[in-house]
């Protein structure tokens, strides 16, 4: 049982920040003014104290302990990651109402899913490489999917004739649906690698460059739907609603592939 004082702050921080930016999002008389330098800075500090937990919990002298727990709570760390780096340079503060509630209450998925067993074959480099590009290439379609969902709301509002605080700090949606595409096409080409590299895993360990697991079977389908979506965009101009739909199906399968197979496997099963 991991040391709750460091987790409870942690998450207070989080839930401290969002408190605030949502209060700035749809209630400030000035939601529609640059963002501070000290909000982008103070995100750091509770990203910084997640990676310490996560760190020091799944990294263990026995190996690596990554449970369904710690996989959600990593995903959202480098979900907050890969938005704090991405609005250093673009207009997406207002994803911090999504993005940073996600990350505090993935910090008690560790407490409801506790890793019981040491992840097999953690010493082979190949299996760190595809564990890490999964995971991230995970983290960036869960932002994916945030970045649909807010432009679902904006396109909604858009010709509201008193629109919400927060939809004033939005880029125009053409803007937010190239962003959307580049996300889209890093987190693809990240989920290729990570076919590959379990391929080869599987082919080094069992001989068997593919085997049909649920896991796979779904990560398969996410991978189709992702690339059925960009080749869309490329050869048929998808965007919009069309767009937000493939990105969300294609998440919830992602979702289906890993979470959903390690939740089946270690709380359902027991293994």
């Amino acid at each position: 049982m991991p040391d709750l004082l460091p987790l409870f702050l942690t998450a207070l921080l989080y839930i401290g920040l969002s408190a605030y930016f949502w209060r700035v999002l749809w209630l400030g008389k000035n939601a529609a003014a640059a963002p501070q330098s000290w909000e982008k800075a103070a995100i750091l500090l509770p990203l910084l104290l997640h990676a310490w937990l996560l760190l020091h919990f799944v990294i263990q002298p026995d190996g690596i302990k990554l449970g369904v727990g710690h996989a959600i709570s990593a995903i959202a760390w480098l979900t907050v990651l890969v938005y704090w780096l991405g609005s250093l340079r673009n207009n997406i503060e207002a994803l911090q109402g999504f993005v940073l509630p996600f990350a505090a209450l993935s910090l008690a998925a560790p407490l409801l899913f506790p890793a019981t067993h040491t992840l097999l074959h953690t010493g082979q480099v190949l299996f760190k490489v595809h564990l890490f590009i999964a995971i991230l290439a995970y983290s960036l379609f869960t932002i994916a999917a945030m970045h649909a969902l807010l432009m679902a709301v904006a396109e909604q509002h858009l010709h509201s004739k008193s629109p919400a605080p927060l939809l004033q700090r939005l880029p125009p949606l053409l803007t937010m649906e190239h962003l959307l595409f580049r996300i889209l096409w890093a987190g693809f080409a990240l989920l290729t690698l990570t076919l590959l590299s379990g391929m080869l895993f599987s082919e080094e360990l069992f001989g068997k460059a593919l085997q049909l697991s649920h896991k796979t079977i779904f990560a398969l389908i996410s991978w189709g739907i992702y690339a059925a979506l960009l080749g869309g965009r490329l050869r048929y101009g998808w965007r919009g609603r069309t767009a937000i739909r493939w990105t969300l199906s294609g998440f919830v399968a992602l979702l289906l592939a890993y979470i959903g197979s390690k939740f089946v496997l270690e709380i359902l099963l027991g293994r």
